[in-house]
């Protein structure tokens, strides 16, 4: 593993590379909670079950993270902010790599408004924020319905934030626990690992590359 910061407009994000072992298939971006950071146990099984595809995964912390604060920044710096990240692994690292974007909660809201303009090739959300505790008035299906690219969604059963909807193109696993996913890490896993690995062996989709 390698950690590197990368700069943006809202300060230097950090990034921790996790290098398959042999030639990487893609490459998968993720994304933290509004309030948590990048070791979180559902990205911890995700980061496995990617490195077990055959892929490169990137954690990335956020700038408002890095800089020590835990409020969350508002969402055009964390879209600019990913968007430079993903600009500059793409460049780099992850050059000739597909992209999957993805993350945890506020980290898979930024996946969805950004994969469009960030190309990405598929989007990961964990535990997706479909609205706020308690106000179901106050949704945010318009994020994830304007993802046009295969998408996969892993829901605690008793989330408060709400659950998701199926929909062409878009899958819906649901797991023991709640918004955080600590109950099922390997139940995560395995959903994550069985997609990507769908998703890669599809007719159409990109070789392996070094």
């Amino acid at each position: 593993m390698g950690t590197t910061e990368i700069d943006t407009p809202h300060g230097p994000a950090r990034v921790h590379l996790h290098r398959a072992p042999g030639p990487a298939r893609a490459a998968l971006l993720l994304g933290h909670g509004a309030g948590g950071g990048v070791g979180a146990v559902d990205l911890a099984a995700a980061t496995s079950a990617a490195l077990a595809a055959g892929l490169h995964v990137a954690l990335v912390e956020q700038p408002y993270r890095v800089a020590g604060r835990r409020a969350p920044a508002p969402a055009r710096q964390l879209d600019a902010a990913w968007l430079d990240v993903v600009a500059a692994l793409a460049a780099g690292e992850f050059r000739d790599l597909p992209l999957i974007f993805g993350g945890r909660s506020s980290g898979a809201r930024v996946a969805c408004r950004t994969a469009a303009a960030g190309g990405a090739a598929a989007v990961l959300c964990l535990a997706f924020p479909v609205h706020p505790p308690g106000k179901p008035e106050k949704h945010r299906r318009a994020e994830l319905d304007g993802v046009t690219v295969p998408v996969l969604i892993v829901q605690g059963e008793r989330d408060a934030f709400g659950r998701p909807d199926e929909a062409p193109g878009r899958e819906l696993v649901l797991l023991a626990g709640d918004h955080a996913l600590k109950a099922d890490p390997a139940g995560a896993g395995r959903a994550v690992g069985d997609w990507l690995d769908r998703l890669l062996s599809a007719p159409g989709s990109a070789p392996p590359t070094g």
